[in-house]
C-alpha cells in the first residue's frame, strides 16, 4: 500500500509539471532505505554480558523484559548458556536489573532456584510500589507459578503455585475441566485498576483466569479449540480502555475481542504469530509477530494500519546479525520517554528502538492505556 500510494503521487505529480503554468520544485529524492525499524533508530549492540559472563557462555533465550524507568529495565531469561546453546549447570541470570545503557547492575540469584523457564515479567502500572511479577513456565516435574516480588527484589509477596509439578503437554490437553491452579503452562499476565489481574493460561490450558490483587482465584473463561471463545496457545492479552479483553491466540492465528465478562466479540484472522499485545493511549492494537519478526499496528476495529521490523539473524545465510532485527520477539515495552525495548527469544537479545527525531508520530508506539 506504502509504495502504491508513491507511485500515483509521483505520477500525478510528473503530469502535472508537464502543464503549462508556473513551474514548481520538485519535493527532496530520498534514495534507498527499506524502513526496517520505522520511525526508530536503534542502539547497537544495547545489551552487554552480565559481568559474570565470558569465555562461551553468555545469555539464554531471552524471554521478557519490563521498564521500571529508563535507567532500571528487568531482564528475565531461560539462565546462562554456551555457545552451543546448552544450559550451563548451576544457570543463573534468570532475572537481571540492567542500566539504560544495557550494562546489568543486579542479578537476582537468591531466587534461582524457583526458576525453570520464567516466560514473561510485568510491572503493574496501576502500582505505586512498582512490584515485578513473573510467569514461571514451568516444565514436566516443575511448578507452574506466578511470582510477585518487591521491585528491588528483597522479598517474594505473592507466590501462585500449581500444587502438582508440570506433566507432559498431552496430559495437561486432555483435561478437560483445569482447577483453578491447574495450570497448562501459563503465559501471559494483564492488570486492572483495582489490583485484579488476568492471565493467559496458556500453552495447553485454552483459558483467560482472574485473579484477586492478593491471588484468590475469581473467575475464568475459554477452552481449548480453533472456534469462537477457544484457544491453542494463548500468548498475548491486553485490555482497552473500555475494558474489552483482547487475546493473542498463537497457533489459530489470530486475535480475539472480549467483553470484561468473557463473551466473545470478534476475531482478526490471518495474523500469523501474535506473541504480544499492546493498547496504547491513543488507542490503537500493537501487535509483536515472532514469525514475522515484527510489530503491526492495528485500530480497535481490527484494521491493519502499519508494520515495521525485519528478521536480524540470518545465520544460515552466512550474514551474521544486524542491529535492530528480531529474532522470534517474544515480549516489548515502553519507557517513559518513548523508548521501545524488544526481548528476542531466539536471538537471545534485547534491542533498544529510540524515537527518531523526525519521525513520524503516528508511526510512534504510545504509553500504555490506561483504564478508568
Amino acid at each position: 500500500m506504502k509504495v502504491i500510494r508513491n507511485a500515483v503521487y509521483l505520477t500525478l505529480a510528473a503530469a502535472l509539471s508537464g502543464c503549462g503554468g508556473e513551474s514548481r520544485a520538485a519535493a527532496p529524492l530520498t534514495r534507498g532505505g527499506d524502513d526496517r525499524t520505522g520511525a526508530y533508530q536503534v542502539v547497537p549492540d544495547w545489551l552487554k554480558p552480565a559481568p559474570e559472563h565470558g569465555g562461551n557462555w553468555t545469555w539464554g533465550s531471552i524471554s521478557g523484559v519490563a521498564v521500571d524507568n529508563p535507567d532500571r529495565i528487568v531482564v528475565i531469561s531461560f539462565g546462562d548458556w554456551n555457545a552451543q546453546g546448552q544450559e550451563v549447570p548451576g544457570r543463573s541470570h534468570f532475572v537481571s536489573i540492567v542500566d539504560g545503557q544495557g550494562n546489568v547492575v543486579e542479578n537476582w540469584s537468591q531466587w534461582d532456584t524457583l526458576f525453570h523457564h520464567p516466560h514473561q515479567v510485568y510491572i503493574d502500572p496501576y502500582d505505586p510500589e512498582r512490584h515485578v511479577w513473573i510467569v514461571e513456565l514451568g516444565g514436566v516435574g516443575f511448578h507452574e507459578q506466578i511470582l510477585k516480588f518487591t521491585n528491588d527484589g528483597s522479598r517474594l509477596v505473592i507466590r501462585i503455585r500449581d500444587p502438582e509439578p508440570g506433566i507432559t503437554p498431552p496430559e495437561q490437553r486432555a483435561k478437560a475441566a483445569p482447577g483453578p491452579l491447574d495450570f497448562g503452562q501459563p503465559a501471559m499476565l494483564a492488570f486492572l485498576p483495582d489490583g485484579d489481574f488476568l492471565l493467559g493460561d496458556g500453552y495447553q490450558n485454552g483459558r483467560i483466569a482472574r485473579f484477586t490483587a492478593d491471588g484468590r482465584f475469581v473467575s475464568q473463561f475459554g477452552s481449548v479449540g480453533s472456534g469462537p471463545g477457544q484457544f491453542d496457545l494463548i500468548h498475548g492479552l491486553a485490555v482497552d480502555r473500555n475494558r474489552r479483553i483482547y487475546v493473542a491466540d498463537r497457533r489459530n492465528s489470530r486475535i480475539q475481542v472480549f467483553t470484561a465478562e468473557g463473551a466473545f466479540i470478534e476475531e482478526w484472522p490471518d495474523i500469523l504469530d501474535p506473541v504480544n499485545l499492546w493498547i496504547d493511549e491513543n488507542e490503537f492494537v500493537w501487535v509483536l509477530d515472532g514469525s514475522l519478526n515484527r510489530i503491526l499496528k492495528y485500530s480497535l476495529e481490527g484494521e491493519l494500519l502499519d508494520y515495521f521490523g525485519a528478521y536480524g539473524a540470518a545465520w544460515s545465510l552466512g550474514r551474521g546479525t544486524w542491529d535492530g532485527g528480531m529474532a522470534l520477539p517474544h515480549q516489548m515495552d515502553l519507557d517513559e520517554d518513548g523508548n521501545l525495548y524488544v526481548a528476542s527469544w531466539s536471538g537471545r537479545w534485547v534491542d533498544k528502538f529510540v524515537p527518531r527525531a523526525d519521525a513520524d508520530p503516528a508511526r510512534l508506539i504510545g504509553p500504555r492505556v490506561r483504564l478508568p
